[in-house]
């Protein structure tokens, strides 16, 4: 009797099955699912294409045996349903499948300090081949150190590592295009609506906005804070309404932005006739608010691919020199909560 396969009763598919499937070496098929380069498309389609229509599936076991590693990623990163750190995530998870790596993560939770060194030593445990810290907030200096490369996004590096590398996800250069926007459109100077001071991203926002300030000669208003939800941009939009000098507000993130565009609606204040308003992150519902939402776009697919790329290379090539890492894209998407100034 044979399987489907060809292989005699039901056998589980070789690598040598695929080979003589696609019509090339053993070698060639260990390259292709490996995800090797120096294979040529028509080569490789081939050789998936048998291993589909075989059912064939390379043994992770046999092949963490063979090459020392495990192909495993591990990724450190806060337990939040918050829009920014979740699609990170999702980014990560992308680009580490498609390099041919399976994912490891732990969650950690806000105000525990000893969260990331605990959730570091677990993977270590595990045997990942390297890690991903995707942490958004200030926990304070890490006491570890890691044998493994380590890719830091989004945050400085508290730890050390026998190889660390870092990404950033460029907002400050996003905060400083959004306030610039507001500026280019004709207003004396932009409000701004921070994140929680504790959180790299609210830093590098606040930083930019400043920067685009200060370049621009402008006068540097006093900061309000939120904590990412649209209630405390409704809170904080109640206090922007009641001051009649204001006309252009970049707040640090979309859901904020959304709160603050309701209380000024609610107040009498028109978004944009009399306010001008823009957000960050660019959320699914930016478009379909009233008024659809100017903000910028965060490019967290590329992110985490060009992170993922800078960590394999650590891993799969050690000695070799660390490439540097490529800016991100910049992307304001213009919607109708912007519009010059009123006329006074």
């Amino acid at each position: 009797m044979t399987s489907a396969g060809g292989r005699p009763g039901g056998a589980a598919p070789r690598s040598v099955d695929v080979a003589r499937l696609a019509g090339v070496s053993q070698k060639t098929v260990s390259r292709v699912l490996n995800g090797e380069r120096y294979v040529s498309d028509d080569v490789r389609r081939r050789v998936l294409d048998a291993a589909g229509e075989l059912g064939y599936r390379l043994n992770s076991a046999a092949r963490a045996l063979a090459s020392g590693r495990t192909r495993s990623i591990g990724v450190v990163t806060l337990g939040t349903a918050l829009y920014g750190p979740a699609s990170l995530l999702i980014g990560v998870e992308r680009a580490a499948r498609d390099a041919g790596y399976a994912l490891r993560v732990i969650n950690t939770l806000e105000g525990d300090p000893g969260g990331v060194v605990g959730a570091v030593e677990s993977l270590l445990e595990q045997g990942v081949d390297g890690i991903v810290v995707s942490e958004p907030i200030d926990e304070g200096a890490v006491s570890l150190s890691v044998d493994v490369p380590v890719l830091v996004l989004g945050a400085p590096v508290t730890f050390g590592g026998t190889r660390t590398v870092t990404t950033g996800v460029g907002a400050e250069l996003l905060a400083r295009t959004a306030t610039e926007h507001l500026l280019d459109l004709g207003h004396a100077t932009v409000h701004h609506l921070a994140g929680p001071e504790r959180w790299f991203a609210a830093r590098d926002r606040m930083e930019g906005w400043r920067s685009a300030l200060t370049v621009w000669g402008r006068e540097r208003p006093p900061v309000l804070v939120g904590d990412w939800s649209a209630a405390s941009g409704y809170d904080a939009g109640r206090a922007l309404a009641a001051d009649g000098d204001v006309t252009a507000v970049f707040a640090a993130n979309d859901d904020m932005a959304i709160g603050v565009v309701r209380a000024l609606t609610e107040a009498g204040r028109r978004v944009p006739d009399d306010v001008s308003v823009v957000g960050f992150d660019d959320i699914p519902v930016a478009a379909y608010v009233t008024p659809p939402l100017t903000t910028v776009r965060q490019p967290f697919d590329a992110v985490a691919r060009e992170g993922l790329r800078l960590l394999v290379q650590a891993i799969e090539k050690p000695d070799a020199e660390p490439a540097p890492a490529n800016d991100p894209p910049v992307e304001l998407v213009v919607r109708a909560s912007t519009a010059p100034p009123p006329s006074r």
